[in-house]
Order: C-alpha cells, then structure tokens, then sequence
C-alpha cells in the first residue's frame, strides 16, 4: 500500500508541471524586417482626382453666353493610373491613364419655348488621356545598409514630365433654338477624336506600410483637339487644366 501511495504523488508531481507547460501561449511571430533585399523595380498607383478646367476657347464662350454654364462647371471628378518601371535608383519610366467627366444641365438665358417654359438641354466633356512619362525622385528613395539590406526613405517627393494622346467626347443633348426662325427643336450635338498632350506634374510618396505610400500630386495638361462639323468656324477647344489628385502607391 506504502509503494502505492509513493508512486501516485510521483506520477502526479511530474505530469503537473508537463500539463502546465502544455498550456503556455504560444510565442509572439516575429514582425517583418523594415527593409528589402534589394530597391524595388516598379510601382502601380491608382489616384482619384479633381480637374480644374481652363476653358479658354471660344467654344466655352459661346456656350456659356447663351446657357446657364459656367466655365466652372467643366471641372470635373476622376480617377488615374500610372504603372512604373525603375530605370536608376531616382528616375522611372512610367504609363498613365487618366480619365475624367464633366456632365451639365442647362438652359437657355434669354429664350424660353411658347409655353414659357425653360429650353434645357444637357452637356458632357468626356476626357481619357494617355501619356507615358518620366518621373524623378528629388532625394534618395532609401540607402543600403549591407549587400543584401535597402531601407527605403519614409518620404520621397518627386516631379516628371510626359506626352501622349487625349481622347474627347463633347456632347449636348436636348432642345435648342433655331437664330433663323427661332423655333425650338430636339437634336444632339456631338464632336469627339483625339488629340496630342503634354503635362508635367509633382508630388510626394508618404510611406505608411512595408510596401504601401500614399501619394500626393498635382499635374497641369496642355492639349487641344479639333471640333467636328457639328460646330463650323470654332477654333479647337481648349482641354488643358489642372489635376490634383491622391492616392495610393504600391512598390513590388
């Protein structure tokens, strides 16, 4: 009976401490290093924008002197893409992709139809611009620490130039005055093509995950594109403006 006893507290006093230790949290994992093996070779950034239109041909004029449009009203929303190769440590080759619409209900200012009624119609300037580009850091985006080690710079501002080709769609839908005999009649007034573009831009790249920068920019465009023969004897209309935009920008 006395050895049976023994043997009990001995079995218990060592599977105590092998039970306890069964129930240890596991160890924390280890976080990853904040740096990489090598400089990235690209970046994909997607931007959401705001265009602020210059509307200075004599389109605009027209349009705003008989309807209720401001020029104010070209500015429009948008959204942009540019995807990146690394050239040298501080320049890029980049492709962008930016695409934007403005839409407009108006009538006329001085002319209402028999009934007394406004004469509405309705205005769209769509706008896709290609362009590739060359894009320079102005500082270091980050330093080798070994062979094998790059710490990248938690702020990198930048600045680039570039050209492509815009692409426009002008659109006016609804009812319109005739100046011949002033009657109101129903139509569509389109005028789309494409035209060379040239823009420059610059901005800031704010690290905030491993591979992750948001992105701060503004960029001005200079293009202009031929109207159609919806509207005769017009000068081409103005596309330039400026964008500013805000993003997020991802280093592979």
């Amino acid at each position: 009976m006395r050895c049976c006893l023994v043997l009990l507290v001995l079995s218990l006093g060592v599977t105590a401490p092998a039970t306890a230790q069964t129930r240890l949290p596991p160890p924390n994992p280890r976080p990853a290093p904040d740096f990489f093996f090598g400089q990235p070779e690209g970046s994909v950034t997607l931007r959401g924008s705001w265009l602020f239109a210059r509307a200075a041909s004599d389109w605009y004029d027209f349009v705003s002197n008989q309807l209720t449009v401001d020029n104010g009203d070209f500015n429009a929303p948008g959204i942009g893409l540019d995807v990146g190769v690394a050239i040298t440590p501080r320049i890029e080759a980049q492709f962008g992709l930016d695409l934007s619409q403005s839409k407009t209900v108006s009538e006329y200012r001085d002319f209402v139809d028999n009934n007394r009624l406004p004469i509405t119609q309705e205005t769209r300037l769509r706008e896709l611009n290609l362009s590739g580009n060359i894009k320079v850091a102005l500082t270091e985006r980050g330093r080798d620490v070994s062979r094998f080690a790059w710490v990248p710079r938690s702020i990198v501002p930048y600045a680039g130039a570039g050209g492509g080709v815009l692409w426009f769609d002008v659109d006016q839908t609804g009812d319109f005055v005739d100046f011949v005999d002033f009657s109101v009649f129903t139509d569509v007034f389109q005028s789309r093509g494409w035209a060379p573009s040239a823009q420059v831009f610059g901005g800031v790249d704010v690290r905030v995950f491993r591979r992750l920068y948001v992105t701060a920019e503004g960029r001005y465009l200079w293009a202009a594109g031929e109207l159609g023969r919806e509207w005769i004897d017009f000068d081409p209309i103005d596309l330039a403006g400026f964008r500013l935009s805000a993003g997020l920008n991802v280093v592979f």
